[in-house]
């Protein structure tokens, strides 16, 4: 490139630097179910307070009955035996790329509800600090326009939205632990928030945190960034069980502030260790950013997921077929 400065002609010469992200070794870190009442940097592993994977009892009463609760609903969110049994995705790109795989292999299995609606939320770019607010004028209402539109393209409504899957981080983080983690764990709380005001039916709510982050070759969420998502993760429900006002689902305790959580699918696997769950990830299950999933990947996580809602104690009794 050259530049005229009156008689003179100068050239530039613009260098570009490309900045290789560090390899992280991740060979001591273990999954939070794994790491149970062993603490990871001062803080317990396990999905559930006290480093269990099991819900505590009255949780899981909670949610049962709530599951059992969900039946086919009408534009109006009143019961309809013609109605329909909406499941929402929220989040990213990452949570897009799983959720739309999840939702082809579901809808082509036999087992699945028919009268479940399953609507991809999700949106590339989207982290949690873009979306937590839905009046901010900017990305949070642009995103939830989206999934708006996302809704009436699918012939449903807001009101007939009863369960969502809610995988989220935030782009390049520098904040170390625990820091990243509890700021991404209060963005998951106003998410939440925001989600039980737009979706007036909603009543569970599975969080997972994110994949594998050992391949990434940029700073969009390497480790142990990934990794201490579930961290984010646990502490927000571990909040709910103990009985934060802020995020009450019981109308008998006070006003209603967000859906029943609980963990979805646990996704993390380091690398090619298998974790509980059988789950690792290869090289090639990524793109060539190392964070995004590669076809394999997204066929992988998909069919983790779908084994997971088929099962689940509380999702199968909404998620499978009634039998005759």
């Amino acid at each position: 490139m050259f530049r005229t400065f009156g008689p003179f002609v100068v050239f530039v010469f613009t260098v570009c630097i490309v900045v290789a992200q560090p390899k992280v070794d991740t060979s001591k870190l273990k999954p939070l179910p794994e790491l149970g009442a062993e603490k990871y940097q001062g803080f317990e592993g396990g999905f559930y307070p006290g480093g269990k994977n099991e819900r505590p009892k009255e949780h899981d009463a909670a949610g049962m009955t709530l599951a059992k609760a969900i039946r086919p609903l009408g534009t109006d969110g009143k019961p309809a035996a013609n109605g329909k049994i909406v499941m929402l995705s929220v989040g990213m790109s990452n949570t897009t790329q799983a959720f739309s795989t999840f939702k082809r292999i579901a809808d082509a299995d036999k087992e699945k509800n028919p009268d479940l609606v399953l609507v991809d939320g999700a949106q590339g770019g989207m982290t949690a600090t873009r979306i937590k607010d839905p009046d901010d004028k900017a990305s949070g209402t642009k995103y939830w326009q989206v999934v708006d539109q996302r809704l009436k393209a699918a012939n449903v409504t807001r009101e007939q939205v009863q369960i969502a899957w809610i995988k989220q981080a935030n782009a390049r983080p520098r904040e170390g632990f625990p820091k990243y983690a509890q700021t991404l764990r209060d963005e998951l709380r106003q998410i939440v928030q925001v989600m039980q005001v737009r979706f007036p039916n909603l009543k569970i709510i599975y969080l997972s945190s994110r994949t594998y982050g050992g391949y990434a070759t940029t700073a969009l969420n390497p480790e142990p960034y990934a990794y201490e998502s579930g961290f984010s993760v646990k502490w927000l429900i571990e909040e709910q069980i103990k009985g934060d006002k802020e995020l009450n689902f019981d109308p008998k305790k006070g006003n209603v502030k967000s859906a029943w959580l609980t963990w979805g699918p646990y996704l993390w696997a380091n690398g090619t260790a298998k974790n509980s769950e059988g789950l690792s990830y290869e090289a090639s299950d990524f793109a060539k950013d190392g964070t995004h999933p590669s076809q394999a990947g997204q066929k992988k996580v998909g069919e983790h997921m779908l084994k997971f809602f088929k099962t689940e104690s509380t999702a199968k009794l909404w998620f499978v077929k009634a039998k005759d």
